[in-house]
Parts: C-alpha cells; sequence; structure tokens
C-alpha cells in the first residue's frame, strides 16, 4: 500500500506539471523552432569548416546542444514558478515525499528535452540526409543529455533568488557554455589559453557524446555519457538537499 500511494502522488504531481507545461508551451515551441534555423542557415559555414559529410553532423549537433543548453530556462521555470507563486513551501510541507517531488517536476520537463532533441536529429536525417551509424548509442546519448540538463537547470531553479538572477543564468550561462564546447566555431580555431578550458562545459561532453554516436565510436561516447550523468547526479543532490533543508524557501517576490 506504501508504495502504492508515493506511485498515486507522483503520478497526480506529473499529470500536473505537464499541464502547467502545455499551457504555457510557447518557450518549449521557440526552443523547437530556433536549432532547425539555426540548422538551415549555418549549414554552409559548417559545411566550409568541416566537409559535406562532417560538417552536415556537426552544424546538427552544434545546434542541438546550443539551444538545449539554452531550453535550461524551461526546466528552471517549473520549479520557479511554484516559489512566484508562493506555492513552492506548500508542496514541500505537503504528504508528497521530495524523491517524488523530483518525480513529478521532472518527467514532464525530460520529456520535453528528449522531443527537442529528437525533432532537431529527425531534421537532420531527413533533410540533410545525417548518417547514424550507432542509433543505440544515439538514443542512451539524448537521455543522458537530457537527464544532465534536467539536473542543471533544476539546481538554477531552486539556488537562484529572483526571476531575473535565473534568467540572466540561463541566458548569459547558455552561451558561454556553448561557445566554450565548440559549438559556434571549431575548439581548433580558439585561442590556446581557451581550449583547455572547454571539458568544463557540459556541452563539450553533450558534443562528443552525439558526433561520437553519429561516426560509430562507442567508446568516446560512452565516456562521454558517463561524464553527462555524473553532471546529472550532482544536480539532482542540488535539489534534493535543497528540498530537505530550508535553504530551497523562495525569497520573498
Amino acid at each position: 500500500m506504501r508504495g502504492e500511494e508515493c506511485f498515486i502522488r507522483a503520478s497526480a504531481l506529473v499529470r500536473h506539471n505537464t499541464m502547467l507545461l502545455l499551457r504555457e508551451p510557447g518557450p518549449l515551441v521557440s526552443r523547437l523552432v530556433l536549432p532547425l534555423g539555426f540548422v538551415v542557415l549555418m549549414r554552409p559555414l559548417y559545411v566550409t569548416a568541416y566537409g559535406e559529410a562532417s560538417g552536415r553532423a556537426r552544424v546538427v549537433t552544434g545546434g542541438l546542444v546550443m539551444f538545449s543548453l539554452l531550453a535550461l530556462s524551461v526546466v528552471g521555470n517549473a520549479i520557479f514558478s511554484e516559489r512566484l507563486w508562493h506555492t513552492w513551501n506548500r508542496l514541500r510541507a505537503s504528504p508528497a515525499r521530495p524523491l517524488e517531488v523530483l518525480v513529478g517536476k521532472s518527467v514532464p520537463v525530460l520529456g520535453a528535452l528528449a522531443c527537442q532533441q529528437v525533432v532537431v536529429l529527425l531534421f537532420g536525417v531527413a533533410l540533410l540526409h545525417l548518417r547514424v551509424l550507432s542509433p543505440a548509442t544515439l538514443c542512451v546519448t539524448v537521455l543522458c543529455w537530457s537527464l544532465a540538463l534536467l539536473g542543471l537547470g533544476a539546481a538554477l531553479g531552486v539556488v537562484a533568488r529572483s526571476l531575473a538572477q535565473m534568467s540572466a543564468a540561463y541566458d548569459i550561462g547558455g552561451i558561454l557554455l556553448s561557445a566554450l564546447a565548440g559549438v559556434m566555431v571549431p575548439l581548433s580555431t580558439m585561442p590556446g589559453w581557451v581550449r583547455p578550458l572547454a571539458p568544463i562545459s557540459p556541452g563539450y561532453w553533450a558534443l562528443r557524446a552525439f558526433n561520437g554516436a553519429l561516426d560509430g565510436d562507442t567508446s568516446d561516447t560512452v565516456a562521454a555519457c558517463a561524464v553527462l550523468l555524473a553532471v546529472a547526479v550532482a544536480g539532482a543532490a542540488v535539489v534534493y538537499a535543497r528540498l530537505l533543508g530550508g535553504a530551497g524557501r523562495a525569497a520573498e517576490l
């Protein structure tokens, strides 16, 4: 019975948060459309830099990683909206356990993040004739990257003190992490002091994982996915700690 009650509470939270996400689809739709425009517009540049076949793959993975990092705002807003409405502490005080709250918040957003990546990849396969040498590994990469984004976005959602602070962190952080990962220009063309910093960005490991899956390099993809999972666990630990303690209380907005 105890397990059944947990499942019922978590399912109710999943349905509620899915409804909230679908009521305001604007941010999600923009994160689905913008990477497709990026791929179309930037394809000639990537083809010139990498060659025809490699350029098609790199523009798809680059657009996917950059706009999925910008989609961290979708994750953070799922939590921060509760704080903005002054319902976050009520949720923490409800019979729902921290793990159930995390599941209820995570499942809808995880689906949205995975959907974004699948749309971009299908676009590349259908219109750019992108070759996928390891489809199974690519599916694992989508899951690992989605979990890493979920952990990062949720952690920022509970740490940020205001909506403006959170928006600045997502926008500035998303662009900087994308640039540092080598999404906008190849790492080989960056200044020498920048290249060693690239592994700091989760986007760097996402690019390695996606490019490895497309090229059939399973070992490189597995190593990169392990780092992404570590990022996801670290983010989840921050959120869980804030749920258990009093530090997750929102500032008065």
